[in-house]
C-alpha cells in the first residue's frame, strides 16, 4: 500500500500554497499526498501564479498515488478569511492551528503515514493570542513525548538541545535531566527512524571554547560533561563537550553521525550555510514521522511564482523513504 503523507499548508499568506500548487505537477512514487489546507486558497494561489490545478478531496478508504498530473488531493480545512499573498492575517491563525491538529490526529489514528509541514508564521499566531513557539514544540506537546529537532543534509546532521527560545534563556533551560532526555530521544530516534545502528553523537559545549575549563562558564563542567560521562557509561556513543567553533570541521564530522548543538543559532547557521535549500527538518521522538522544509514563509515571494520547491520536495521524499524503512 502507498504511504499516505499529510502535508499542511502553513501560513496562508506565505509560500506554502505556492509550493503545494507546484507540487501538484511533480510525481512521487509509492505515495499519496493528502494536503490539509483551504481548497479555495490553493485554487486562488494557482490562479495568481498562473499554474493549472485540479482539486480532488481525500478518500482515506481509497488513497491514490500522486502522479504529478496537476492534481492535489485535499483534506479541506477552511480559513476564517480569504488569504492575501504577502499579508498575514491573525484571524486565520486558528484555522492554521486547526489544519495542524487535523494532520496530527490523522497521524496518531494511522490514517496518515507521516506528516510534512510547510512553514508557519509564529508571530502572527502569537498575535492571535495562541501560544506557539514552533512546530517541534507543538508536536511534542500534542503527542506527549520528548522530541528532538534534527536538520539533515547529505553529509551533515545537526540536532538541538534547545529550540525556539530567547538566547538569554538558554543557559537556564539546560539541566542534567533535560540534556539526558534530549540525548536519549536523539539516540533512540536515530536508531528507530533513521536506522543508524549505533549512533555517534558529538555534543557541543554551551560557552566559547567549551568553557575553557571553567574560565568562560561552568555549564560544561556542571552539566554537559557529567551527562556525557553517564550516558557513555551506559553504552551510548556520545562524546564532548566540544568547542562549537571546531565541532563542525570536516575532520571532526568524520567521527560522528550527528552534532548536538546547545541552542538554535549555534548549529543551524552551519548547516544552512553548507546546504540551504537541500536540508530536511526531521522531528525525532514522535510516534509518527514528521519532516519539514528548511526555510520560512518568504512572504515577499508569495504569489509571485518564484518560490523554489526543492526543500519541500526533499521533505516529502524523505518522509516517504522513512515510511518505507519503518
Amino acid at each position: 500500500m502507498n504511504s499516505v503523507i499529510a502535508i499542511t499548508a502553513g501560513e496562508p499568506a506565505g509560500i506554502g500554497a505556492d509550493l503545494l500548487v507546484a507540487l501538484a505537477h511533480l510525481p512521487f512514487e509509492n505515495a499519496c499526498l493528502a494536503v490539509v489546507a483551504d481548497a479555495q486558497l490553493l485554487e486562488q494561489r494557482a490562479e495568481e501564479i498562473a499554474t493549472p490545478l485540479k482539486i480532488k478531496f481525500f478518500n482515506e478508504h481509497a488513497p491514490q498515488p500522486h502522479i504529478g498530473d496537476g492534481t492535489l488531493t485535499v483534506v479541506h480545512a477552511p480559513l476564517a478569511q480569504p488569504a492575501v499573498a504577502g499579508h498575514p492575517d491573525k484571524n486565520n491563525s486558528p484555522g492554521v492551528i486547526k489544519q495542524l491538529d487535523t494532520a496530527i490526529q490523522g497521524c496518531l489514528q494511522k490514517r496518515f503515514s507521516a506528516l510534512v509541514t510547510c512553514p508557519i508564521n509564529k508571530a502572527v499566531i502569537c498575535q492571535a493570542g495562541i501560544t506557539f513557539s514552533g512546530h517541534t514544540e507543538y508536536l511534542a506537546q500534542a503527542c506527549r513525548c520528548n522530541s528532538v529537532m534534527l536538520l539533515e543534509a547529505k553529509n551533515l546532521r545537526v540536532a538541538l538541545a534547545t529550540t525556539h527560545i530567547p538566547l538569554q534563556a538558554v543557559a537556564a533551560s539546560l539541566s542534567k535531566s533535560h540534556l539526558k532526555k534530549v540525548l536519549y530521544a536523539l539516540n533512540r530516534g536515530l536508531i528507530r527512524q533513521l536506522k543508524i545502528a549505533a549512533p555517534r553523537i558529538a555534543v557541543c559545549g554551551l560557552n566559547p571554547h567549551a568553557g575553557e575549563q571553567g574560565c568562560l562558564g561552568r555549564e560544561e563542567i556542571d552539566i554537559i560533561a557529567p551527562v556525557v560521562a553517564e550516558l557513555s557509561a551506559q553504552g551510548l556513543a556520545v562524546f564532548g563537550p566540544l568547542s562549537a567553533d571546531t565541532a563542525f570541521t570536516p575532520r571532526q564530522l568524520k567521527s560522528c553521525d550527528v552534532v548536538l548543538a546547545m541552542y538554535h543559532d549555534q548549529g543551524l547557521p552551519v548547516i544552512k550555510h553548507a546546504a540551504f535549500g537541500q536540508i530536511v527538518n526531521i522531528t525525532l521522538g514522535l510516534p509518527f514521522i514528521r519532516t519539514s522544509v528548511d526555510h520560512g514563509t518568504a512572504l515577499e515571494l508569495a504569489g509571485s511564482g518564484r518560490a523554489q520547491t526543492a526543500s519541500l520536495e526533499m521533505a516529502v521524499r524523505r518522509a516517504v523513504e522513512l515510511c518505507e524503512r519503518k
